[in-house]
C-alpha cells in the first residue's frame, strides 16, 4: 500500500508543476472558440444557411407534391372503389332480377303445363265419353235393328197363321170403305 501512496504523491506533484501551452498568448480553448467563430462567419459570408434553407425548401416542396399526388391518387382510388362497389351492387341487383324473372317464368311454365295437362285429360275424357256414347248408340241401333227384324219375323209368322186371303180382302175392303 505504501507504493501506491508514493505513486499518488508523485502524480499530484507533477500536475501542479505542469505549464499550459499557449500560442500568441491564447490558451487552446480560446483557439477553438476563435476557429468556431471564424468558421461560422465564413459560412454566413458564403450564404450556406440560405443554401441549406433553399435545399430544405426544395425537399419540402417535393414532399408536398408527393403528398398532393398521393391525396389525388387516394381520391381516384376511392372513386374507383365506389364505382366498382356500385357496379357490384348493380350486378347483384341485376342477378336478383334475373333470378326472380327466371323463377316467375318457371312458375308460369309449370302452371301452363298443369293447365295443358288438365285440358288434355279433359279432352281425352270427352273423347272417351263420346266413344262410349257412340258405342252405346251403335249398340242401341243394332239392338233395335235386331228387335225390328225379330218383330218382323214374328209378325210374318203371326200374319201367316192368323190371316188368310179372305181375311186380307175383308181388311182391304174395310179400309177402303172408311176412306
Amino acid at each position: 500500500m505504501a507504493d501506491f501512496n508514493l505513486l499518488a504523491e508523485a502524480a499530484h506533484g507533477a500536475a501542479e508543476h505542469h505549464a499550459e501551452a499557449t500560442a500568441f498568448g491564447l490558451a487552446p480553448p480560446w483557439w477553438v472558440a476563435l476557429s468556431m467563430v471564424a468558421l461560422i462567419g465564413l459560412m454566413i459570408y458564403m450564404k450556406v444557411p440560405a443554401l441549406v434553407g433553399s435545399m430544405l425548401d426544395k425537399k419540402i416542396a417535393g414532399i408536398r407534391e408527393m403528398l398532393d399526388e398521393a391525396a389525388t391518387l387516394r381520391k381516384e382510388a376511392e372513386a374507383l372503389k365506389a364505382e366498382y362497389e356500385q357496379k357490384v351492387a348493380s350486378a347483384s341487383k341485376h342477378a336478383e332480377e334475373l333470378k326472380a324473372g327466371a323463377e316467375e317464368e318457371a312458375r308460369h311454365i309449370v302452371e301452363k303445363a298443369k293447365a295443358d295437362a288438365v285440358a288434355l285429360v279433359a279432352r281425352r275424357e270427352k273423347m272417351a265419353e263420346e266413344k262410349i256414347a257412340a258405342a252405346e248408340r251403335a249398340a242401341v241401333a243394332d239392338l233395335r235393328t235386331k228387335a225390328a227384324e225379330a218383330a218382323a219375323v214374328a209378325a210374318r209368322g203371326l200374319i201367316k197363321e192368323n190371316h188368310s186371303a179372305d181375311a186380307d180382302q175383308a181388311l182391304v175392303d174395310e179400309v177402303i170403305s172408311r176412306i
